[in-house]
């Protein structure tokens, strides 16, 4: 059995118990039961069933019948998206403000993302902008906001910076809570893909300057769109 000494001192917190969750040189692929996690950290079951019960809230710990749990890999969204989801019922001009921050985190990492792209990102680029113009062209016409998000997302995966990631994730998530994934403007939604087409065309050409200033206008439409809807 391993023995974890406890962090910072006599007392016994939450943050003490990541810390030592993350330390764990077994928690990849398998931690120790309640009870003996319980023994080597010198705290009652219930104490730390309240904790791991915390830690699985936050995407930090899995729990399966039979094969127990472990430590997943880290996540910043779910715990922006806790946050995000009280804030927007507490009101909803939070979103727009959170949107605000968005926007200013695609622009600030726009030219760092999309050098990191390889060729395949680049094929499943144009491939969600097939299925997107193919819906905005069907009959009957149907929203593509999985590929809106997708291709967002698909932009910026490549950046080492799960904090950047997972806001933007948390973004996507708030914006289908506040249910702007249904708006069904057809003018606004064929002018978001047309500077979807312009941004991506720019990053296969690596052209990371007119990409960038696609994005830009297109961010700017979204936000007026979400300014309106408050």
């Amino acid at each position: 059995m391993v023995k974890i000494g406890i962090v910072g001192g006599t007392g016994y917190t939450g943050v003490e118990l990541l810390r030592i969750l993350a330390s764990h040189p077994e928690a990849e692929n398998k931690l120790p039961t309640l009870t003996d996690l319980s023994q080597e950290l010198g705290i009652g079951v219930a104490a730390l069933r309240e904790q791991l019960e915390v830690a699985r809230s936050l995407g930090l710990v899995e729990v399966k019948p039979r094969t127990g749990m472990r430590r997943k890999p880290y996540s910043f969204a779910p715990a922006v998206m806790q946050s995000l989801d009280y804030a927007i019922a507490l009101d909803k001009d939070h979103f727009l403000q959170f949107a605000d921050l968005r926007q200013h985190v695609e622009r600030a990492y726009w030219r760092e993302a999309v050098k990191l792209l390889t060729p395949e990102d680049h094929e499943t680029l144009q491939d969600l902008l097939s299925r997107a113009w193919e819906k905005l062209r069907g009959s009957p016409i149907e929203i593509p906001h999985p590929e809106h998000r997708e291709l967002h997302l698909t932009i910026y995966r490549r950046l080492n910076n799960p904090f950047v990631t997972g806001l933007l994730q948390s973004y996507w998530d708030a914006y289908e809570t506040v249910g702007l994934n249904f708006f069904t403007d057809y003018n606004y939604l064929t002018q978001v893909w047309t500077y979807h087409q312009q941004m991506v065309d720019a990053i296969c050409a690596n052209d990371a300057e007119a990409g960038y200033k696609a994005l830009s206008e297109h961010t700017d439409l979204i936000h007026q769109l979400i300014s309106s809807s408050q």
